[in-house]
């Protein structure tokens, strides 16, 4: 892989600025995330850190709504907006000699947006259509119930909100979301491509340098509720989610959990792929992923089935999960590597990969790992290292989650290990 540099600049408000120079490339990309995510939102206002996102584009400076899309679509950056439970994260790629440009824009719509109550009801609307889509996508609706019996109150929120409370949200609260959350202390950009770091520090000053704004307040936490759910829904289809605990990123063990994981559900040679999908046929989709917070982690299962095979596709699935405890093969561990490496390589060419990569180990390390040192990670990954993690933090603890007509026996999941310490703390 190329050699590639990451420097770090902090400065007196708070801000953290991240630059890795990516020479070979012709574009850069810059990310920015707020702590001004939906685990902010007031109880009553689920939705209101997303309608601020949403009102936050449309004007700023001296650019009403239509002029500053212009200016951006001439500066031809290809961008986003997200809201997460932590973050407002805005995004754009470019041709590198057009970041200063965008810098200047996006340093107008961070710090003097325009908030216009005149279009309220448009940016409502954008945040109530979101929500209606989200809520028909059954495999979304069943993936943010699974994080809701995992993780405590504020932090397995959504952003998408409730119809009612985007309903009765006031351009004045939107406006108060924004002074209280939209601050340059703990705000991270990330800048990577083709930079001079030194240039994207003095520019960055220059434009975030004298940004005020409050601090955070501090978050309370509601313990999550237990046990195993269903949610009615008239469908042919059914789908399972099964969640666990597991280390968060931040842990010395996180990379033996992924490769585990990766064992389980990366590509089609993987077992769940295999196991349930083309040997048995018993969905049309099944999945595991690693899911992390700052210090708390989990591993997300999900497959979709008919209501005729859910209760066998439930039953295989878990079984497949408690056998993972038993161990993985040397071949499992070498396609797995192959794969990851090769995502690696293609990250090193994305300027945008690169930004939002770095932005987010800042954020769950409060440092940045280089590509080549998650290379020199994986390369240490072994069946020896990961089968001593498995043998030590076997999947247990399962909490099962259901969307279709009827509830399925969760017996199987119903299984507890005492000396288990894959679950993290907030």
């Amino acid at each position: 892989m190329p050699a590639s540099s990451i420097d770090t600049y902090q400065f007196d408000n708070g801000l953290t600025l991240l630059v890795e120079q990516m020479p070979w490339l012709e574009s850069a990309a810059v990310t920015f995330l707020l702590p001004a995510g939906c685990q902010r939102d007031p109880t009553t206002q689920p939705g209101l850190a997303k309608l601020t996102a949403e009102m936050l584009q449309r004007g700023c400076g001296n650019l009403p709504s239509r002029e500053l899309e212009q200016a951006m679509d001439q500066l031809g950056l290809a961008r986003s907006t997200a809201v997460t439970n932590y973050h407002t994260r805005l995004s754009a790629a470019m041709p590198a000699t057009r970041l200063p440009a965008a810098l200047s824009l996006y340093a107008d719509l961070l710090q003097r947006p325009l908030l216009p109550a005149t279009q309220i009801d448009d940016g409502r609307m954008v945040c109530i259509q979101e929500l209606l889509a989200m809520q028909d996508d059954l495999s979304q609706k069943l993936m943010e119930q699974l994080r809701i019996r995992q993780y405590p109150d504020p932090y397995s929120r959504s952003a998408h909100g409730t119809l009612e409370a985007l309903q009765e949200i006031s351009i004045d609260d939107v406006q108060q979301f924004y002074t209280q959350n939209f601050t340059p202390r703990e705000t991270i950009i990330s800048i990577a491509g083709n930079v001079n770091s030194k240039e994207m520090s003095q520019t960055v000053n220059a434009l975030f340098g004298n940004w005020t704004g409050h601090e955070t307040s501090q978050i309370n936490t509601t313990p999550p509720p237990g046990g195993h759910h269903h949610l009615e829904q008239e469908s042919n289809q059914t789908q399972i989610g099964i969640v666990f605990p597991s280390v968060p990123y931040s842990h010395p063990d996180y990379f033996q959990a992924r490769g585990a994981v990766g064992v389980l559900s990366d590509g089609m040679s993987s077992r769940l792929f295999s196991e349930v999908r083309e040997k048995r046929g018993l969905c049309y989709t099944v999945f595991a992923m690693c899911h992390t917070l700052r210090e708390q982690g989990c591993v997300l299962t999900y497959a979709g089935t008919t209501t005729e095979r859910a209760q066998e596709t439930l039953d295989v699935l878990l079984s497949e999960l408690i056998r993972l405890g038993d161990g993985i093969l040397p071949e499992e561990l070498g396609r797995l590597k192959a794969k990851i490496k090769s995502g690696l390589i293609m990250q090193q060419e994305s300027s945008n990969s690169r930004a939002s990569s770095i932005a987010a180990d800042w954020h769950l390390l409060g440092k940045v790992r280089t590509t080549h040192e998650l290379s020199q990670i994986l390369d240490d990954l072994s069946c020896d290292s990961i089968n001593h993690y498995l043998a030590n933090n076997r999947p247990t603890n399962f909490r099962v989650v259901t969307l279709g007509q009827d509830a399925l026996d969760t017996t199987g999941a119903n299984t507890t290990d005492s000396t288990s310490t894959n679950s993290g703390v907030l």
